[in-house]
C-alpha cells in the first residue's frame, strides 16, 4: 500500500487521539499520562486499554483520571469517568466532561489478513514528548491467545469470566510501539478506520530499554471486541 495514502487519512484521525492518565494535585506535575485513547461515539467515550487505567487513585488528595487533549500548542487537561472497562480483552470505555471530540470510524477487523498495511498514532512517551506520532507496519500474524486456567488461589469472577469467554483473538504487528502507544487507535493505512486497540508491547528488558531499543513487536486488539463493548454503554 503506498504511503501517501496515509496523508489524508491522518489529519482526520488525529483530533481524535488523545492521551490518557491522571491529575494529582499535589504531584509534580501534576498531570502523568501512561497511555493514549480515542474518541468514539458521541464524542465524549474515550477508548484506551484497561490496564492504562490506574487500579487505585489517591481520592484523597483529588487524584482524577482523564485525558490530554491537544489543539494545536495549546494542551488541555480534561477529566474522565470510567463507563465500562473489558479485563479480559484490556479494553475500556471513559466518559469524558464536557464538549465532544471528533471521532474515528471504525472498521472491521474480522477482514483483516497477514501482510495487510497498518498504522498506529498516539503518545508513545506520554509526558517527554507530549507529542503525536505514527508508526506504520503490518499484521504478521493472526494469533489465538490462549487463557491460562486460574487456579484455587486466583479463582476470581473475573477469571471464571475468561473462561467462559474462551480463547481470543491478537493481531501481532510488526510495528515499532512503546510503551505509552497502548490504548492507541490502530488504522488500516488505505481507509484510515480503527480495525484495533494497540494492547502489548513486547519489551527486551527494562520499560526504559523499550524506549531506547524497541522490539519492533506490538500486539492489539481486534476493534470487533470494542464494538461489543460500545453496545453494552
Amino acid at each position: 500500500v503506498p504511503a501517501n495514502n496515509l496523508v489524508p487519512a491522518l489529519p482526520l484521525v488525529k483530533p481524535s487521539v488523545v492521551a490518557v492518565g491522571t491529575e494529582l494535585p499535589t504531584r509534580t506535575p501534576p498531570v502523568n499520562l501512561g497511555g493514549s485513547g480515542f474518541a468514539v461515539g458521541d464524542g465524549l467515550y474515550i477508548v484506551t486499554n484497561a490496564h492504562v487505567i490506574p487500579p487505585l487513585l489517591d481520592i484523597a488528595n483529588q487524584e482524577r483520571i482523564g485525558v490530554m487533549i491537544a489543539q494545536g500548542a495549546v494542551k488541555k487537561f480534561r477529566y474522565a469517568k470510567i463507563a465500562q472497562v473489558d479485563t479480559t480483552h484490556d479494553i475500556a470505555l471513559l466518559r469524558l466532561e464536557g464538549e465532544p471530540l471528533p471521532t474515528v470510524q471504525l472498521g472491521d477487523s474480522d477482514t483483516l489478513v497477514e501482510g495487510q498495511a497498518l498504522a498506529m498514532t498516539g503518545y508513545p512517551i506520554g509526558m517527554a514528548l507530549q507529542q503525536m506520532v505514527t508508526h506504520r507496519g503490518i499484521v504478521s500474524s493472526v494469533i489465538t491467545s490462549a487463557v491460562q486456567p486460574p487456579t484455587a488461589g486466583n479463582l476470581t469472577a473475573g477469571a471464571i469470566r475468561q473462561l467462559r469467554d474462551g480463547p481470543f483473538v491478537l493481531l501481532q504487528l510488526d510495528a515499532t510501539a512503546y510503551p505509552g502507544n497502548s490504548g492507541g487507535p490502530l488504522l488500516d493505512a488505505e481507509s484510515g478506520q480503527v480495525v484495533g486497540v494497540i494492547s502489548m508491547v513486547l519489551v527486551k528488558g527494562t520499560r526504559e530499554s523499550a524506549l531506547t531499543h524497541p522490539s519492533g513487536i506490538s500486539y492489539a486488539v481486534p476493534v470487533q471486541y470494542l464494538s461489543a463493548l460500545i453496545k453494552g454503554s
